[in-house]
């Protein structure tokens, strides 16, 4: 193995954890992160012997991730920006487990400051360059200058992608990038989360709802207002479930048996919000690839 190409593999290796969430940024799911990170990776290996040196490598790796995603979305083809609430009907936004989170090693503040859901799902209604000069400059603190060396435009265009950017991210995310911030999980919170994981009957489950609750689980329609959720909840399904957190948020993995069925199959993960005590939101996340980013199997036996 070349010098090179031993100094990739132990860069890789080092950075992984913050690549992947700068990947998760960008493309909103932990498995599209997964395959974006698996094709950075590629795109670095074969051009391993021509980085020269002048960025870090962690630098660079940013850049071509950023790079492999803009390309995506070109093979994509265009896309219209998104209209109304994405939580309510986009099947394309995923839950960051809490686990995968890594101390960034240059800012030495926790990764699960910028993984709030409310900024994640705001940077979905950015076009691609858009999003990728946001998240390299607001979320990663780059540099103008470096952002334009990445995308390969004047300073002055990647000033204007984040004018309309940040214009666009305000008005559906708080504005002050101190409020993406979500403290770690409190004794209260956790504690909430395993009534709610237990709970039975709609007495308990309307002990811990706000009055205003609301479940959204794309593609169906949301759940809104405690009568409604209560009912919804409390359907005779055969559940199992576990505890977890994600985006700062506590968690639910949830697995459904079906009637005749041998086993249980993984099927949805729900992100709450929890205020003043209550449950205001459980964001209700289908699919078994999203039970699979914690680490969790395909199916389990009764």
């Amino acid at each position: 193995m070349s010098d090179a190409a031993g100094r990739l593999r132990d860069a890789f290796g080092e950075h992984r954890r913050d690549l992947h969430l700068h990947c998760y940024h960008l493309v909103g799911n932990v498995p599209d992160a997964d395959d974006l990170v698996q094709e950075t990776f590629l795109r670095a290996w074969r051009a391993r012997d021509r980085f020269e040196g002048r960025a870090s490598v962690r630098t660079w790796l940013y850049r071509i991730a950023t790079n492999a995603f803009l390309d995506s979305r070109k093979a994509a083809g265009n896309r219209a920006v998104p209209s109304g609430d994405l939580l309510e009907w986009s099947t394309d936004i995923g839950p960051y487990p809490d686990a995968l989170l890594a101390a960034d090693p240059q800012a030495g503040v926790p990764a699960r400051e910028t993984v709030e859901l409310a900024l994640i799902v705001a940077l979905r209604y950015l076009p691609g360059r858009q999003r990728a000069a946001f998240v390299l400059c607001d979320v990663h603190g780059w540099r103008p200058q470096e952002v334009a060396a990445a995308l390969g435009a004047p300073v002055t265009a990647v000033n204007s992608l984040l004018q309309r950017a940040r214009h666009t991210v305000r008005h559906h995310a708080p504005a002050d990038p101190r409020d993406w911030r979500r403290p770690p999980l409190t004794r209260r919170d956790e504690g909430i989360l395993r009534r709610y994981a237990d709970a039975a009957d709609p007495p308990s489950l309307r002990a811990l709802l706000a009055e205003d609750v609301r479940i959204t689980m794309p593609p169906a329609p949301p759940v809104v207002g405690i009568d409604a959720v209560v009912a919804f909840l409390s359907r005779p399904l055969d559940w199992r479930t576990f505890p977890s957190s994600a985006n700062g948020r506590p968690a639910l993995i949830c697995y459904l048996r079906g009637p005749g069925s041998p086993r249980y199959e993984a099927l949805v993960v729900d992100v709450l919000r929890i205020e003043q005590g209550r449950i205001a939101e459980s964001n209700a996340f289908v699919g078994a690839r999203h039970v699979a980013a914690f680490g969790m199997p395909a199916t389990l036996e009764p």
